[in-house]
């Protein structure tokens, strides 16, 4: 719980950028059906594991573009499921060298002090499964979004990438459009929300096998699938990644 409370105290302080969006999660979140359904009570050794903290960043380069990655396929928790670098705060970490640590550990960039600078956009409450029709909750993290704002090209970032292929098995930076059309879909919700309307046929990313990589092209409509509410999950980009990009969208205004 000790990275949990450096978290909250943390937003509750403001953090880097001024207030951050506090403490939002989707509408089928389990944790409020569950509260609705006291039947579907959890079992004692899934409410002992209790609610941890992590960090995800929005690496923004100075091209506009955004970095996702897609969750190596055998992961436990969202498999090939596209989401920004990020993972479990340790003790006594600041959020900020989580977020740096974890994009290091996951593509392999290492950013140095005065290339960038950051700001808080806010948290999320994410349980796995997301939805209860998947089965009960496995785990429960309170994830703490951070934009970090490079002052380098995507080019000359993507030059230095060297991906973990024990957690991610493809990349892509993602022009605004696309972005801004993945934000605008909603898990939960019937059809797609007021994005842009022309976006290219297939969005370019890098995939990862066996040591290597090779560039190859996506439908830009995997970037909007939303999670289904039946059956097997579907390659897509998280909710609370949507739920980040929405505030991204919202920074860019604030510092047009």
């Amino acid at each position: 719980m000790a990275g949990l409370a450096r978290v909250l105290v943390h937003v509750r302080c403001g953090g880097a950028g001024g207030p951050a969006r506090f403490g939002q999660r989707p509408s089928f979140c389990p944790a409020k059906r569950l509260g609705e359904q006291p039947e579907l009570a959890l079992p004692a050794e899934l409410r002992g594991r209790g609610v941890a903290a992590g960090v995800a960043v929005l690496l923004q380069a100075s091209t506009g573009r955004v970095l996702l990655t897609r969750r190596a396929g055998t992961l436990s928790i969202f498999p090939n499921v596209w989401v920004p670098p990020g993972g479990h705060v340790e003790p006594d970490e600041e959020l900020l060298d989580v977020g740096l640590r974890e994009l290091e550990e996951e593509t392999g960039l290492r950013l140095e002090a005065g290339t960038f600078s950051w700001r808080m956009l806010g948290l999320w409450e994410s349980i796995y499964p997301p939805m209860l029709s998947w089965g009960l909750p496995r785990r429960h993290h309170i994830v703490t979004y951070l934009l970090l704002l490079s002052t380098e090209s995507h080019e000359r970032l993507e030059a230095r990438m060297c991906p973990s292929e024990s957690e991610v098995s493809a990349y892509a930076w993602l022009e605004p459009p696309v972005l801004e059309a993945i934000a605008a879909t909603e898990d939960g919700a019937e059809g797609l929300g007021n994005g842009p309307s022309t976006l290219p046929a297939t969005v370019g990313i890098t995939e990862l096998s066996n040591g290597s990589s090779s560039t190859t092209q996506l439908p830009t409509s995997t970037f909007l699938n939303t999670a289904p509410a039946e059956g097997e999950d579907v390659e897509r980009v998280s909710t609370g990644t949507k739920f980040a990009l929405r505030l991204w969208l919202e920074s860019l205004g604030e510092r047009g």
